[in-house]
């Protein structure tokens, strides 16, 4: 019988379970110190900064909200894969395997001291990733292949036979019986002792306290409740106000950053006569107002998912900027979040009467972590990427010669006001639809900043035809619409397009672009089957 250590599979499992230990060891110190240096999303992040746009943009509209998921899955499997292939070096070499380990937990924390934020605490996470996985993986390959003999040898054995070297007595009655045993359960040990480990982790950097409700002050302009939306007569159309819980998300962050209100700040400062912080209770305690604005990612394509409407509850950022003083010459605001990201935003768009917010709560909720909590920028009319920093941490008055943003050092716009779009939400693609049976064609159209005037429908190249249209919440909130079809027999395949026109009478173009470099443009279209 093939004795353990005789064999490459425990090597190169020993391998992959050092790396799952120090991965959930590392994981869970960086939930004490610091949640985004975490090994693999350290990694993680910097993978996403060195990205180029165009990969980064064909992993948006190829995975969508999944992407990030899929971002740290592949890494952890990378990392599997390299630590699997240092435990078979380990077979033969165990202090080669250990410093090849060192250096892959090496690149973690490495990764984690090159964020924007880094603190020399970040660096812990990977010291603790790296004495965890060399430990264990220590420890597993003497498991594997034990070096002294344990237990006295058989009395039945001749006194003058042979020994090898690293043979035991358990292996000379049984070969492989023993070491396979305590490999077995050792392997099983550190299995449970890293998911506890993660486990612990993953509670611990998702702690955040959010205020309630009842903790949010009354707006000082309160806005009318929103009309009713067409959502419950035409079945399948977005609802008016996007659900919290469907709002799209957007962002780099491959972990939801914890902020505690308690010590959060956010800053004026640059090109300002009087720069100041703000506490969250001080915050709170500025006069509020409530918008209702529709807000959009570039990244969205014809007919997507990235956009969503709320209303939000904050301080105007021209109040802020107002009692700073900022000085002539400043032609954008550089907002940081507590990630250390940053956006560019026009310094006109944030003090015009279009009423830019500092917003603290969508819906009538405080923000939830994943869309900004504790504060964010709300900017209407633009794209999200030049407009709608979350977890705000500063605001700085400079001008774009001086500075530069994230997505601009990318090469998108500096200036991306949204572009007239529409969309088809009922019937969907591909849908069979009944010859002779009438049914809605509906959706949304938005164009912040100018509003929508109206929306069209044709089905294949046939006539426009005017929708009816549902609620109007003013220039900067999307409208709903519909026209009522009756699909006729003999036709199997149907095109449905929309397109819509804003208030100013400029018409939806349809002119085909991708989103970069300042949103995509085109109608939306969808193909349905017509089933007699």
């Amino acid at each position: 019988m093939k004795s353990v250590h005789d064999s490459r599979w425990p090597y190169a499992a020993s391998g992959a379970l050092a790396a799952v230990a120090g991965i959930a060891a590392g994981h869970l110190v960086a939930a004490l110190v610091s949640p985004a240096a975490s090994p693999v999303l350290a990694v993680g992040s910097a993978v996403i900064d060195a990205t180029p746009t165009p990969v980064k943009e064909w992993a948006v509209a190829t995975f969508g909200t999944a992407d990030k998921p899929i971002l740290v899955g592949g890494i952890s499997v990378v990392t599997l894969l390299l630590a699997a292939a240092i435990g078979l070096v380990a077979r033969r070499r165990l202090g080669v395997a250990l410093v090849l380990l060192v250096v892959l937990t090496g690149l973690a924390g490495t990764a984690a001291l090159l964020q924007p934020t880094a603190a020399p605490v970040d660096v812990l996470p990977g010291l603790a990733a790296a004495a965890v996985g060399v430990a264990t993986l220590w420890w597993l390959v003497r498991l594997v292949a034990p070096s002294t003999v344990t237990t006295p040898v058989s009395t039945t054995r001749p006194a003058d036979a042979p020994t090898t070297l690293g043979e035991t007595a358990s292996e000379a009655v049984s070969p492989g019986a023993t070491p396979r045993r305590s490999f077995l359960l050792g392997a099983a040990g550190v299995t449970a002792g890293a998911a506890v480990a993660g486990a612990l982790g993953q509670k611990l950097a998702s702690n955040t306290a959010v205020p309630t409700a009842a903790d949010l002050p009354a707006p000082q302009l309160r806005l009318d409740p929103l009309p009713t939306g067409l959502e419950k007569r035409v079945r399948g159309l977005s609802p008016f106000r996007t659900p919290i819980s469907s709002f799209y998300r957007v962002d780099t962050s491959l972990i939801i950053p914890r902020v505690d209100a308690d010590s959060w700040t956010v800053e004026i400062d640059g090109a300002v006569d009087n720069p100041f912080s703000l506490t969250y209770a001080e915050l709170l305690a500025l006069p509020m107002i409530e918008r209702d604005i529709t807000l959009t990612c570039v990244s969205n394509e014809v007919g997507g998912g990235y956009v969503s409407s709320a209303r939000w509850l904050g301080v105007r950022v021209r109040d802020l900027l107002e009692r700073a003083g900022v000085r002539s010459g400043v032609d954008q605001v550089l907002s940081t979040s507590t990630t250390g990201f940053t956006i560019s935003t026009p310094i006109q768009a944030l003090t015009d009467d279009r009423d830019a917010l500092l917003a603290v709560a969508m819906n009538g909720q405080p923000l939830p972590p994943r869309h900004g909590f504790p504060a964010r920028l709300v900017t209407p009319g633009l794209y999200g990427f030049v407009g709608s920093t979350k977890w705000l941490a500063k605001l700085t008055a400079t001008t774009y010669a001086d500075e530069k943003a994230y997505w601009t050092e990318r090469d998108w716009a500096t200036d991306a006001p949204v572009l007239t779009q529409s969309r088809i939400d009922t019937p969907t693609g591909l849908q069979t639809v009944k010859a002779g049976r009438t049914l809605p064609i509906g959706g949304v159209a938005w164009a912040q900043g100018r509003g929508i005037k109206g929306v069209e429908v044709r089905v294949d190249d046939g006539d426009w035809r005017p929708a009816t249209m549902g609620p109007d919440a003013g220039i900067d909130y999307w409208r709903q619409w519909y026209v009522m079809w009756t699909p006729e027999a003999g036709e199997e395949r149907r095109t449905l397009t929309v397109r819509a026109t804003d208030n100013t009478g400029a018409v939806q173009t349809e002119q085909k672009s991708t989103p970069f470099p300042k949103g995509a443009t085109g109608w939306h279209s969808v193909v349905v089957f017509v089933e007699t």
